[in-house]
């Protein structure tokens, strides 16, 4: 959980007997100053400070001061009110230190430790035993030791001792008397230790206890008698114990006092009112990352004092209409994040009209409304899943998620760069597509059809840039108010065709590509045996794939209900991240394409151009030219590399946070954004430049129209000067183009098809 949304609890004991002591109602006192919300300001927007000029939700709490008095970037930390007191506190503790004498009042301690006043620290000291020490010692610290036993009354003779640390031992047993005489004993630290029980009675004689710290202990079970004599215990945290279950019938029977109960990372499957009906001092009930599976309507039914409740990353299905209707009126935290919750009802939150923050992190709300919010007039903070139900929630100052990481709260791409990158990227792969197009159908072509697969990859590539031009259009279209259009756009027609355009793009480039390369390879690897594709097989294998990505593209729009909004998952409708509500087919068909023919594909073309260059090498090495073989290997070489090197660098990304997602690892939105906008359409951008542009016989076709031009040019010039003067004199022409020897070399069989390969 974030630090901003949950208060750290690892603080001094005078804070928290300072907070706890401070009642729902006064809390709620001192929030009111803060949250001044001018009624003039419309919904959706606050004020800013005292200044009359009002800022919409989007701005507040940013990271950017958009106020001319810095008032939207104030008061943003969802503690509810307490960061402020606990700064105070801590604050005036550290000046009170300043006034401490360095100097020890105790007469008798180990030489090992230090000793300031009447405290004792024996910090990583190889201690094994507690220590003798004078009477009067107030605080003990055998933190980080090798303790493994408590025996019976090892602490008696200390009964002025108030805080007792015993953290990070190896304790496997405390005795039943061993904390026997602790009677002015305010603090106890036994976390990080082996505890794995405890006995019933152990802190009989710990009536002043506030603080009791069990976190990080193997303790299964506790015995219901366990906690007898902790009538003034406020505080219990029990983090990480394993604890399976909470003794019946009443947990805090023997502790009347507690109010602060943390009981987060066990293994808790069950709560019921039972467990909790003497609890009714509880402010603070914290039972983040359980197996909870369900709540019963009355489980809070007796805690009218509780001001947070923590329910986060359980099992629960399902929440019973009424379940926060006990403690509407004091509640004032809630959070159900990271739960298999089938449905939000619009009556949960209908009570809970002093609630202040709400996180309903990792839930998929799919009829959310705007009415499930209205009633919560005070809440200041919520939490979503994702950035698009913030729309519901206007009247909430700070609404979390703003973006993710592709689009944001007001824009359908997140950032200024990638706004530009868009129309940049769009640009470069279709001009270049339509350039290679129209400069393939001038010039003549070595190989008629090689140049019309060529030409038809450019018109699939093409498609990749149609699809970035919509992608910008749209952007354009929703600036400043995507959040109000998100959940439609991504419903839209509109973004499925565009998602569809992307696949097909991708799809047919992919395998175009890889029928170029083992075309490549024949030629090459076999160069007299006659396994060419003739006009007719060409036709009807560039007809394949188009069919073939055509259905890889459409199959998803085929049936909702079995592949959900395929397209629709992120504002650039492009299905390349899985999360955990896609559905399973949509899941298992995206990995199919992405690691399964798209990654086969790629091995092949990587193999393939490996098994080129070495054939290519081996027929060198019979050359008499050295200085040509040289040539030739280098060139060949460097454009197999940047072939192969722009597909990795294309599609090893995507291949990763495909893995990734499917891990179910945690990959943020910007990442995505960089591969939709620039690593995807990467093939798209510079298939006309490996493939055309930078190919020896384009260039010579090239060289000999500039030939060509220049000659006609010279030649008109000299018919004007014949008519202008008698004096006939033949114009010289240029030489034209001549391609180096290694090259011509290269042009004679086997075959005649070789320079399109290079």
């Amino acid at each position: 959980m974030s630090a901003g949304k949950r208060l750290s609890l690892r603080m001094d004991v005078p804070v928290i007997i300072l907070l706890i002591h401070l009642t729902h109602t006064e809390i709620r006192a001192l929030l009111a100053s803060r949250l001044e919300v001018d009624a003039r300001c419309p919904l959706g927007q606050f004020p800013c400070g005292n200044i009359s000029e009002c800022l919409p939700q989007a701005l507040q709490c940013n990271g950017h001061k958009d106020c001319p008095n810095g008032a939207d970037e104030q008061h943003c930390g969802d503690n509810i009110g307490w960061a402020d007191l606990i700064g105070k506190t801590l604050q005036d503790a550290n000046d009170v230190d300043k006034y401490f004498l360095n100097e020890c009042f105790l007469q008798e301690y180990p030489q090992i430790c230090d000793c300031l006043q009447t405290d004792v620290k024996c910090v990583k000291a190889n201690l094994q035993d507690v220590p003798l020490l004078s009477p009067n010692v107030t605080s003990l610290s055998l933190r980080s030791n090798e303790i493994r036993v408590l025996s019976d009354f090892v602490f008696s003779e200390y009964s002025s001792l108030e805080k007792l640390f015993l953290q990070n031992n190896s304790l496997q047993f405390i005795s039943k008397h061993a904390f026997s005489g602790l009677h002015s004993l305010k603090k106890l630290f036994l976390n990080e230790n082996l505890i794995s029980s405890l006995s019933p009675g152990v802190f009989r004689d710990l009536h002043q206890l506030v603080w009791l710290m069990l976190d990080h202990n193997p303790l299964s079970s506790l015995s219901q008698d366990t906690f007898i004599g902790l009538q003034s215990l406020m505080y219990l945290s029990m983090v990480g114990t394993s604890l399976q279950q909470l003794p019946h019938p009443s947990f805090c029977q023997h502790m009347p006092a507690l109010d602060w109960l943390d009981l987060e990372g066990n293994q808790i499957q069950t709560l019921d009112y039972s467990i909790l009906k003497t609890c009714r001092r509880l402010e603070v009930l914290l039972l983040m990352d359980n197996q909870i599976r369900r709540i019963h309507e009355n489980t809070f039914q007796s805690l009218w004092r509780l001001t947070e409740l923590n329910l986060s990353s359980n099992r629960i299905r399902e929440l019973p209409k009424n379940t926060f209707k006990s403690i509407s009126k004091s509640l004032l935290k809630l959070d159900i994040s990271h739960n298999p919750l089938l449905r939000i009802h619009p009556s949960h939150f209908s009570h809970l009209t002093h609630l202040q923050s709400l996180a309903l992190e990792g839930i998929e709300i799919p009829d959310v409304q705007t009415k499930m919010f209205l009633p919560m007039k005070n809440l200041s903070h919520i939490y979503f899943k994702t950035f698009q139900y913030c729309s519901n929630a206007p009247h909430v100052r700070s609404c979390k998620p703003n973006t993710d990481g592709i689009s944001s709260f007001e824009d359908l791409l997140a950032n200024m760069v990638l706004r530009v990158s868009v129309w940049v990227m769009a640009f470069i792969t279709c001009f270049g597509n339509l350039f290679v197009i129209g400069m393939r159908s001038l010039i003549r072509a070595e190989n008629n059809l090689h140049a019309a697969c060529i030409k038809v990859l450019c018109c699939a590539d093409c498609l990749m840039g149609v699809y970035l031009f919509f992608i910008g259009v749209f952007d354009m279209k929703f600036r400043g108010q995507y959040n109000r259009n998100a959940l439609l756009w991504m419903e839209s027609v509109e973004c499925r065709t565009i998602g569809f355009l992307a696949m097909l793009s991708s799809e047919v480039s992919v395998l175009l590509l890889t029928y170029l390369t083992l075309e490549k390879f024949l030629v090459i690897v076999f160069p007299f045996s006659n396994l060419r594709p003739g006009k007719r097989q060409t036709v009807v294998v560039l007809a394949s794939i188009w069919l073939l990505g055509f259905i890889i593209a459409a199959v998803p729009l085929m049936n909702e209900d079995v592949f959900g909004n395929y397209y629709g998952r992120n504002g650039v409708c492009f299905p390349l991240h899985s999360d955990r509500q896609e559905k399973p087919t949509a899941k298992g068909y995206s990995t199919g394409i992405f690691l399964g023919l798209n990654l086969v594909a790629f091995l092949v073309i990587a193999l393939a151009y490996s098994s080129m260059f070495y054939s290519i090498y081996k027929t060198g090495i019979n050359a008499t030219d050295m200085r040509s073989r040289l040539h030739t290997d280098v060139a060949v070489a460097n454009r197999f590399f940047f072939i192969v090197f722009s597909d990795a660098l294309c599609w090893i990304p995507i291949f990763l946070v495909k893995i990734l997602s499917l891990l179910e690892v945690e990959i943020p939105g910007t990442i995505s954004s960089w591969i939709v906008i620039f690593i995807l359409p990467i093939n798209s951008a510079l298939n006309p430049i490996l493939y055309t542009l930078t190919t020896s016989f384009f260039r010579e076709q090239v060289e000999v129209l500039l030939c060509r031009w220049q000659r006609r040019h010279i030649s008109k010039k000299g018919r004007k000067s014949l008519t202008s003067s008698t004096i006939f004199m033949e114009t010289p022409r240029p030489p034209c183009y001549q391609p180096p020897a290694y090259l011509q070399q290269l042009s004679l069989r086997p075959g005649r098809d070789f320079p399109a390969a290079l």
